[in-house]
């Protein structure tokens, strides 16, 4: 059974709520969902992934088509262990700024690189670094702070980068560091979380 979704025109995080609700009422082997942006086929591309399909992604001038597809010996999805090391505590950042405070911009901003510098500090309880808003501003070439996050990723931190918000500011090719997402991983990685500290 293929399942046809025409997801064009539609604004994050709506492609991946349309394509949730599709799967969760009828499991499709096979689901094409069509969008108009790179971001929401990111998003889809990546939430398929999570439900065990096997994605490829045609694209046709401005148009994507993403098309998941699962054979009979992928193992039936289920809830996603999050909780690994004896129930440790998972700590959520949310940095919806380029810089800390009001005031001063240019300290703000100093602030900012020293707070991320910091936080490995913080050790293992540092479980998602997600960047939305003027945040993701952080996230791509000629950042100060590029250096520091790609390596708090490559030490294994999972760092989430808004689509939308890359798309708004012209900068989603200039993303060199991070997951690109959507607003219903961020909603969903809060509810994981067992403390979300808003920047």
């Amino acid at each position: 059974m293929t399942r046809e979704i025409d997801a064009r025109g539609l604004a994050c995080p709506a492609p991946v709520l349309k394509t949730k609700d599709t799967i969760e009422r009828e499991h499709p082997k096979i689901i094409k969902v069509m969008v108009d942006n790179e971001a929401s086929s990111q998003n889809v591309t990546r939430f398929l992934e999570s439900q065990n399909y096997e994605v490829s992604v045609e694209q046709a001038g401005s148009d994507f088509c993403v098309i998941g597809s699962k054979g009979e010996a992928v193992v039936p999805e289920g809830p996603a262990v999050e909780r690994s090391v004896a129930e440790e505590k998972k700590i959520m950042v949310m940095v919806a700024t380029d810089r800390m405070g009001r005031g001063d911009d240019v300290l703000g901003a100093k602030l900012m690189v020293n707070f991320l510098k910091t936080l490995k500090e913080m050790g293992s309880e540092l479980w998602r670094l997600v960047f939305l808003n003027n945040g993701v501003k952080l996230t791509v070439d000629g950042s100060e702070v590029l250096p520091v996050l790609k390596d708090l990723e490559e030490e294994g931190l999972h760092i989430l980068v808004c689509g939308t918000c890359l798309s708004h500011f012209n900068l989603l090719d200039k993303k060199q560091v991070g997951e690109t997402t959507n607003m219903l991983d961020i909603v969903t990685a809060m509810q994981l979380a067992d403390k979300v500290i808003n920047i």
